[in-house]
């Protein structure tokens, strides 16, 4: 992936490190106390010799931007002040640019019936308001859990007939003003001992109001403004002394837990001396769909859905009671939604054409930018005060963020609300907490985003725990802590799914995918493995810790049994015959306890070897076949051979007692061999069986890798039961993970610290030699992708080139070449295209996809990732007979185009058939996807036909045809008699056929003709 580090300013690009040289600098020719000047010169030749870091062209340039009134000279504390002004700016500009990364959406539990109103916060408690028509209330705590619902009522009005239409926080006063259907507003405290007891009740308004605004100066809380449309009209109550009292109470004793009745008139005749009124019509019959008070303008603002007066400003003149009105050329557009950024001075206006319109308030006959992208009408807009950033939610439930500054869409969120029909929406964010809040109808939405982390990036919210590649679908796979699998876009890095809450609240800690890639098999710490395919939909729930918490270290999916491991000294079988019921039990492994220690890791090899490595070094081979134990493998060359008898006396003694759980080392989300003891020092955390030929095996050559305490890393030899090489990778840095490539090229390992290291075992005791090996294999490249414990690493060929995913504690998964640089973190802002180019190890560089046309003899890195290298056209290469029977059944699936008959499968049928031939089917090694019934065919371009001779058969036909065939013969001519004649048989037949046949029967006896002058024949 190409960088942007070589456009980047000087400036940007130095470190703490060349910072404290240039300091240095002057510091260092300095021989008083007086400050040191440098000239252009003199400063441009020091500074680039002594950085080591751009060119002397760059420093000439960093030289002029600092020295802007052309002085000529240049001393620390003026090149210190542009640097700190400089990166400060560039990164308030950065902060204020960057994207939200929202979490996943939340359909939170409402007791609305009936569509949501408003949606608001409450600043002294932190929580959170919802009001529905039927005027139910909704109360939420900071954490968005429902805390508890009640319902406003009114005595004017039966509750069954009463609407509330809309809500606002009087944040000053600690109240809430709610406007209802029956023309009246209510005030409720918020610090009275009832709970939203009724303060105050504005009655006898002209119209029901609809939209209500309020705004508190936050140097004088006694001036407060509330705003309030309805019918074609714009009031605003103008409070004095707002802390003091809304309004006057009664002279006559009144109960205080009693609402105090106030009457428009009373209002609009001056009678309250706390409060006055500004009434304003300008919108005919039309509802006003918002208002809002401007207070840098001292103006309102308000529009409507219809009539050519949708955008209206208005303002008082001093002195006057009358409001001043100037109208915003919309064109007769209606609006919907409307909002105002007091630093920016802009109004953004959300409108029916699909467009959002951004206003100066100064300008009224156009739009100073116009907002495009939404397909349908706008009915929601609210800015980000902050970021200068701008929300909008159109009708076809799209979320688009835009940036005021440069009118451009930065994020886009489409297919993840409620597929609803016609419904009412309503978008409130939450700046403090950033968190959106999307209601439809009565459902409310939750989107939240994830805090910021600085610079680091992160691809999960929890550490991730695995990782695996899809060559189906192209796809990476990735799990976490908090029960999240994601997929993503191995060409891009873009997630395109996510799975929420796959396990509850238990931690996914490994994963595993089937033979055919549509199955992904995810293991919780609460002990079940559940059965998925790529819809999101679980088809099995495996009860692998039999109902109780366990810790599955790996998952091993074979062609008739699922293996699991990790916390019994015994494997953990399922049948797959038992798949037949959602929930499925284990069965019993016949081989029962050989282990001492828990088992961490397993590895199967075509046909029946299975090999399982314990916490404390002990490998044991097994026969998957008969589920028996062969022999084991020590480090220090001991093996032990055990027949089936002293097996079955084992298995008799292996109850669940027996197989008891060791208490948890570490928490669910990590492998239970990352902690440390005397023990872990020796405990086998992974293996891997190496692609190498048989011969190279029967020689005494390694064909097992394993890796685990200590940092060491081991090659065996599982034919002869020898230990043939081992080096430590990674010096003082425990317990180590690796992985293996298809090829058995590269091996790859990683430590606690987040380094990576690729080493070339291609040669690596591929023959045996006296003792054991201690020489380290040749390492190619080290890498540092991640600042935490590396959990799992995944080798994978996309698009002919080898790749290496690594997941790590630190919330991040990092796609690297293998070997090679690094490639970038999945979830990035900036999206890579890994398809067309491909990193070259001899040249360490990027090269495209057509430089590698014509290579005779590709590397493994740059094979297909849709062919099998087992099954590629290698004469060095032998196949097993359970891969040639994969071959065969195969080709013959795709040849023969029908289904296998019983007679196919391993039987006696299979081993007569086996035994007549031998012959070994080969695919031919095809580029793209195997996908389908004719993907093992070769498909290539045809060839050009020429033009086409004619046969002589045509050309010449006397040769063919003789006497029979006269070319100068014309063709008889059909006429009306002859088409209209009966039809013959006879008429068929040539005259000189039709001699012989009546030759031929005069030798037989003549029929006689009967009475009737029948032919009777005899």
């Amino acid at each position: 992936m190409e960088t942007n580090m070589e456009t980047e300013l000087l400036e940007s690009r130095l470190r703490v490190e060349d910072l404290q040289k240039l300091q240095k600098l002057f510091l260092t020719a300095a021989d008083t106390e007086e400050a040191v000047r440098m000239g252009r010169a003199e400063f441009v030749e020091k500074a680039w010799s002594m950085v080591g870091r751009g060119s002397q062209e760059e420093f000439g340039h960093l030289f002029d931007n600092v020295d802007v009134s052309r002085e000529g000279w240049l001393d620390w504390p003026r090149l210190a002040s542009f640097l700190l002004l400089e990166l400060s700016e560039k990164e308030e500009h950065a902060r204020a640019a960057a994207v939200p990364r929202w979490r996943p959406p939340r359909m939170l539990p409402v007791p609305h019936r009936k569509p949501i109103q408003q949606i608001t916060h409450l600043p002294s408690s932190g929580s959170y308001l919802s009001l529905s028509k039927d005027a139910i209330l909704g109360i939420w705590s900071d954490k968005l859990d429902l805390v508890k619902s009640l319902r406003l009522s009114n005595d004017s009005v039966r509750p069954k007939d009463l609407w509330a239409t809309a809500m606002v926080v009087l944040p000053n006063v600690h109240k809430i003003a709610v406007a209802f259907s029956s023309k009246e507003v209510c005030f409720y405290d918020l610090l009275s001992k009832q709970e939203f007891n009724c303060q105050y009740k504005v009655q006898g308004l002209n119209h029901t109001p609809v939209c209500l605004d309020y705004w508190s100066n936050p140097e004088d809380p006694d001036q407060a403004v509330l705003s309030i449309g309805d019918v074609g009209r714009v009031s605003a109550l103008c409070f004095r002394s707002a802390q003091i009292s809304l309004f006057e109470r009664p002279s006559s004793a009144v109960e205080q837990d009693t609402a105090v009745v106030i009457r428009w008139a009373e209002l609009v005749r001056g009678r309250h001396w706390c409060c006055s009124i500004l009434t304003h019509k300008a919108h005919g019959q039309d509802w006003v769909r918002k208002v809002r008070f401007l207070p840098s303008l001292e103006a309102f603002l308000f529009c409507t859905t219809s009539g050519r007066t949708n955008l209206v400003m208005a303002w008082r003149e001093k002195d006057t009671s009358f409001l001043r009105v100037t109208q915003f050329h919309t064109n007769g557009r209606a609006i919907c939604d409307l909002d105002f950024h007091p630093g920016l001075n802009i109004i953004a206006t959300a409108g029916l054409n699909t467009h959002v319109c951004l206003w100066n308030p100064c300008v009224t006959s156009k739009p100073v930018g116009i907002l495009s992208g939404h397909v349908t009408s706008v009915v929601a807009v609210q800015f980000i005060m902050g970021k200068k950033q701008l929300l909008s939610f159109s009708k076809d439930k799209v979320l688009r963020l835009w940036d005021v500054a440069s009118q451009l869409c930065v994020q886009c969120l489409a297919s993840i609300f409620p597929k609803t029909q016609e419904c009412q929406t309503r978008l409130f964010f939450h700046e403090e907490s950033s968190r959106l809040l999307l209601s439809f109808n009565r459902q409310l939405v939750l989107l939240e985003a994830r805090k910021e982390t600085g610079r680091r990036l992160t691809s999960h919210e929890g550490p991730v725990t695995c990782v695996l590649y899809n060559a189906l679908f192209r796809q990476v796979i990735s799990s976490d802590t908090s029960s999240t699998v994601t997929c993503w876009l191995m060409d891009t890095g873009q997630k395109v799914k996510q799975f929420v809450r796959c396990h509850g609240d238990a931690a996914v800690t490994t994963m595993a995918l089937d033979e055919t890639k549509t199955r992904l098999f995810t293991a919780g710490a609460d002990g079940v493995v559940k059965v998925w395919d790529f819809n999101g939909y679980c088809h099995h729930k495996l009860n692998a810790g039999r109902d109780r918490p366990v810790e599955i270290s790996q998952v091993l999916v074979l062609k008739r049994t699922v293996l699991m491991v990790g916390w019994e000294r015994i494997i953990t079988v399922f049948r797959l015959c038992d798949f037949s019921q959602f929930f499925v039990q284990p069965s019993e492994w016949k081989g029962g306890v050989q282990h001492r220690e828990d088992i961490l890791c397993a590895a199967f090899r075509a046909p029946q070897m299975l090999l399982t490595g314990s916490y404390d070094g002990e490998m044991v081979v097994w026969n998957n076949s008969t589920e028996y134990s062969l022999r084991k493998l020590l480090p220090n060359g001991q093996h032990d051979l055990k027949g089936i008898s002293d097996t079955l006396e084992v298995r008799t003694k292996a109850t669940p007692q027996t197989c008891r759980q060791r208490s948890p080392r570490l928490t669910p989300a990590l492998p239970p061999a990352w902690q440390e003891s005397s023990v872990a020092s020796h405990s086998v955390t992974r293996l891997f069986f190496l692609e190498r030929s048989k011969g190279v095996i029967t020689a005494g050559g390694a064909d097992l890798v394993s890796c685990g305490g200590s940092g060491m890393v081991r090659f065996w030899n599982t034919v002869n039961n020898s230990l043939l090489a081992e080096f430590v990778a990674h010096q003082d840095a425990g317990c180590i993970i690796m992985t293996v490539d298809g090829s058995g090229r590269y091996l790859v390992t990683a430590d606690l610290d987040g380094s990576v290291k690729v080493w070339d075992i291609e040669e690596y005791c591929v023959t045996p030699l006296e003792g054991v090996i201690n020489q380290d294999p040749k390492l190619l490249s080290t890498l540092h992708p991640h600042i935490n414990r590396v959990t799992h690493l995944e080798t994978c060929v996309h698009g002919e080139q080898l790749f290496l995913l690594s997941a790590s504690v630190d919330c991040s998964l990092v796609l690297s070449y293998l070997p090679g640089p690094t490639v970038g973190v999945f979830g990035q802002e900036e999206h890579w295209r890994v398809s067309r180019m491909v990193w070259n190890y001899q040249n360490e560089g990027l090269v495209t996809n057509q430089e590698l046309v014509g290579c005779e003899n590709p590397s493994p890195s740059k094979i297909s990732p849709d062919i099998d290298p087992q099954i590629c056209d290698d004469p060095d290469t032998t196949l097993t007979a359970e891969q040639e029977l994969e071959n065969d059944l195969l080709l013959k699936s795709i040849v023969g185009g029908g289904t296998l008959g019983d007679s196919s499968i391993l039987g006696r049928g299979y081993d007569e058939r086996r035994g007549l031939k031998r012959s070994s089917h080969r695919l031919t090694p095809t580029k793209g996807p195997t996908v389908g019934t004719f993907s093992g065919l070769s498909i290539a371009e045809l060839e050009t036909v020429t033009e086409l001779e004619k046969p002589n058969l045509l050309t010449r036909p006397h040769l063919y045809f003789g006497k029979f065939w006269s070319s100068a013969t014309p063709m008889p001519r059909a006429t009306e008699a002859a088409l209209n004649k009966a039809f013959e048989e006879k008429s068929l037949f040539f005259r000189e056929e039709k001699e012989q046949m009546t030759q031929g029967q005069t030798g037989r006896r003549k029929p006689r003709a009967g009475a009737s002058g029948a032919l009777k024949v005899k």
